[in-house]
């Protein structure tokens, strides 16, 4: 074949290039900007805060109006997240290389992958990547199986593939062996590496509990303010005589401010800014262990997941092939230096490469008068030695290929279909099956004394005897069983999924610790969503899994209510991966699945896993902590401005005196709360064990506020200084004291928080200054000792509420255990050795 008569010319090219027949991908990932912006900035939230904030500028009560500054933050968190997100997806790609290699007027030319056109002629040699869908056209030795592809990114099974002339190869799948030219048939959206992508573009938030809680509670509180602003701002003119009287007064302005007050204390401003200190926090300590965080809810997911799916291939196992033994059967001489010329020669496979682990050439080389290469017509590779030590026909393949009419299958059962089989060969052939049902790849060395080349077309020789069985087994990550022990204890349930043989994946899955008898071929995978989760409860391990199936069974999972995280590291893990409740790559996967995954690890050490889920807990426990602060305020104040919008009372606060209150009994130490080391095992049921507890203690703090107003009245008269200075005061006590309960079991870091608050509070009433910033004062004595007695009567209630809060969680705890115990799904065990744990796990687990 003339080779300067295939591909295009240059000006074919650039005319097919401006017709639209290039290789560019579409790129629709996500939102537009403006669209982002829109979405986050123009909400009702949004519109009520910042009206607020508007309305006290104009009045000229700036002191009053800071509370606009954490709404802005809160704005700018939610347009920056969905940005990065944005970003993320608009760079993937399934195609890691930047160049094809292309014929153009008869010679090589590389050109960018986007002017790959319709027609062009591919270069592909060992090591190339495949940049579009193409149909081979020649090969280095014009023959079947001369090109051998990796589709592992693209299918999952770690095997290489033969592709003959006449077949297609599949963009992103990679050349390990031959080489030839290939005639691009598809490109750009309509090439397979692109679907992938296409499907995995499409934008989605990470599901996090704490932020769909929090974003609930909002929308909640959103749409409760509306009926209270109209309330409060009556209850506030009627306070000041009524609407005619304040307007002609001026006293409107007060009420204005009033009103405002008790609108903008009902939100819980800073929880979501809170929310996202935690997990930038943990992004950053996770940051420092090699794992990546794309997104900063996910931070939470790996300490919510129930089950994870582990993909075999470049997860579990390196991806790389271990020669695990050599069986010598017959002591024919030079068999060693065969096996060590075939583990180095240069176009040697990944399995033939192993073969230089153990067996080396030594001497002089070995003197080869003709070879025959492997292909997938016949599944075996062979040398033709005429002379010396090892003369003869060496032929090196699967044992029932090279042994034709006897075959082994798993288990050891033999079949002969011809009569008078050698009963060395069925005695291999029983062997060899035995192996590949402990999941091994097994391959036999046989020889025959014969030394004539065969024909162009590939035959056996006659008088075949097998002289070694050899081994192989994929390469474990040192850690993965560690890893698997650790969830095992935690009582997270895996799943391996693979595309490769089920006896092979069990075989590795055993070898890590798994309890399993064999795997679960894939292609009996049912259907129907009920009956395959049915299938998952009883089965952990799957091989010859499709990538739709991948994506099947993540979702049947989740639909029988497990939080599923997904590993891996293949463009076929890509979909399953962004389906997951939570989507893990390695460092060496495909650069699509990086792109849809929520973590990377950066160095592709499963031990980092472990550090993801303290790291998980550690976020949750403590916004769970801080919620409970925030959800407490939310309480008081709608209920405070209900009750006293209706009474007609005047609102107890101005806005620059619940700064006070915020700032000690919230803002300053949720800060640091959210922060600090927390152990706690994730609990689902985040929103309502807060509400829980919110609701009840600020109920406590609204009777204490209506106390301090019922004592004013009959006691009084107080100045509205004393009053407010009063309720402020009240409030302080009674939510330090909430802050000091929710801080428990104490920490000494915990304790000087709240310590430190106590302080503030007196150093706020001790600084003329601030008193006269703050409008606030020393109480006369009626009104200072009935403050302390509200005060102790509202943290004698607060204990109580805790004690109750408590054994109400270990309640739903023990209801939670008995239902898990009387489960009748099969249960995940890990039966492996105990690890013993880094000093970094055990430094997690603490």
């Amino acid at each position: 074949m003339d080779l300067a008569d295939l591909g295009l010319t240059r000006d074919e090219a650039e005319h097919r290039l401006r017709e639209g027949l290039g290789n560019a991908a579409p790129n629709s990932s996500s939102r537009t900007l403006r669209e982002i912006l829109a979405a986050n900035v123009f909400t009702l939230f949004n519109a009520i805060v910042f009206t607020g904030f508007a309305t006290l500028l104009a009045l000229g009560r700036w002191q009053d109006a800071l509370f606009g500054l954490p709404a802005l933050f809160n704005t700018l968190i939610g347009v920056v997240q969905e940005f990065q997100a944005k970003r993320t997806l608009d760079r993937l790609a399934v195609l890691n290389a930047p160049t094809a290699r292309v014929l153009r007027d008869g010679a090589e030319t590389d050109i960018p992958l986007e002017q790959v056109v319709l027609g062009d002629a591919l270069v592909l040699r060992a090591g190339d990547q495949v940049t579009a869908d193409a149909r081979v056209i020649h090969t280095a030795e014009n023959g079947p199986g001369a090109l051998e592809l990796d589709e592992s990114l693209l299918t999952g099974e770690s095997h290489s593939v033969p592709r003959r002339i006449g077949e297609e190869v599949l963009s992103g799948s990679s050349v390990v062996g031959g080489s030839g030219l290939a005639e691009v048939v598809r490109v750009g959206a309509d090439s397979y590496a692109a679907s992938l992508t296409a499907q995995a573009q499409r934008f989605s938030m990470v599901r996090s509990e704490l932020r769909s809680s929090v974003d609930r509670l909002l929308k909640w509180i959103t749409w409760a303010l509306g009926p209270v602003v109209l309330i409060v701002a009556n209850g506030q003119m009627q306070s000041h005589g009524g609407w005619e009287t304040a307007i002609a007064s001026g006293a409107w302005r007060e009420a204005v401010v009033g009103a405002v007050a008790a609108v903008i204390a009902m939100v819980p401003l800073g929880l979501v800014l809170v929310t996202s200190i935690a997990f930038a926090v943990g992004a950053v300590t996770l940051a420092r262990r090699n794992v990546l965080i794309q997104e900063l809810a996910a931070v939470e997911g790996l300490a919510r997941v129930d089950v994870l799916c582990l993909d075999k291939t470049g997860t579990i196992t390196t991806g790389e092939m271990t020669l695990d033994g050599v069986e010598s059967i017959t002591e024919t001489p030079g068999w060693e230096r065969v096996l060590a010329h075939l583990g180095c020669a240069s176009d040697a496979n990944s399995t033939a490469r192993c073969l230089a682990e153990r067996f080396e050439p030594g001497g002089r080389p070995l003197e080869v008068a003709h070879e025959i290469p492997f292909g997938s017509a016949w599944k075996w590779s062979g040398l033709v030695v005429p002379a010396g030590e090892a003369s003869g026909t060496w032929i090196f393949g699967a044992p029932e290929f090279v042994f034709s009419g006897v075959s082994a299958e798993a288990g050891g059962v033999v079949s002969i279909e011809g009569a008078g089989a050698d009963p060395l060969i069925v005695q291999t052939l029983t062997r060899a099956g035995e192996c590949a049902a402990a999941g091994l790849r097994t391959l036999v060395l046989a020889h025959s004394p014969a030394t004539e080349a065969p024909d162009e077309t590939p035959t056996l020789p006659a008088k075949l005897a097998p002289v070694a069985l050899i081994t192989f087994r994929e390469r474990v990550r040192p850690d993965a069983a560690q890893t698997i022990n650790y969830f095992a204890e935690q009582g997270v349930g895996i799943r391996i999924i693979s595309g490769d043989d089920p006896r092979t994946v069990a075989a590795v899955a055993r070898e890590v610790g798994i309890d399993c008898n064999g795997g679960f071929d894939a292609r009996a995978l049912p259907t129907d969503e009920v009956e395959l989760g049915e299938v998952l409860e009883r089965e952990h391990v799957y091989g010859r899994v499709t990538p739709e199936q991948k994506v099947s069974l993540v979702r049947a999972l989740q639909a029988r209510g497990h939080v599923v995280a997904m590993t891996g590291d293949g463009v076929n893990d890509a979909l399953a991966i962004k389906e997951a409740d939570l989507g893990i790559a390695v460092d060496s996967a495909a650069q699509a699945t990086k792109a849809v995954s929520r973590l990377v690890l950066l160095d592709g050490r499963f031990e980092r896993l472990p550090g993801v889920v303290a790291e998980g807990r550690r976020v949750i426990a403590n916004i769970e902590r801080v919620s409970m602060l925030f959800l407490t305020k939310t309480t008081y104040a709608l209920s405070v401005g209900v009750i006293f919008g209706l009474l007609a009372w005047a609102f107890p606060f101005l806005p620059r005196q619940l700064s006070i209150t915020d700032g000690l009994t919230i803002g300053i130490p949720a800060f640091f709360l959210a922060i600090m080391p927390n152990a706690s095992r994730y609990r689902e049921g985040f929103l309502r064990r807060s509400l829980l507890f919110a609701v009840p203690s600020g109920l406590i703090v609204t009777a204490g506020l209506i106390s301090v107003y019922l004592v004013g009245e009959r006691f009084g008269p107080f100045t509205v200084s004393e009053m407010q200075s009063a309720s402020t005061l009240t409030l302080a006590g009674i939510a330090l004291w909430v802050l000091a309960v929710l801080s428990r079991p104490f920490h000494w870091f915990r304790i000087l928080i709240v310590l430190a608050m106590y302080a503030g509070l007196a150093i706020v009433w001790a600084i003329p200054i601030s008193r006269q910033f703050f409008e606030i004062g020393w109480l006369p004595e009626p009104l200072g000792f009935a403050v302390l007695i509200i005060v102790g009567v509202g943290i004698i209630l607060v204990e109580l509420l805790r004690a109750w809060h408590v054994r109400q969680i270990r309640a739903t705890d023990e209801r939670h255990r008995s239902r898990r115990d009387a489960s009748p799904a099969k249960p995940f065990r890990a039966t492996g050795p105990r690890p013993v744990v880094s000093s970094s796990l055990a430094q997690d687990r603490r």
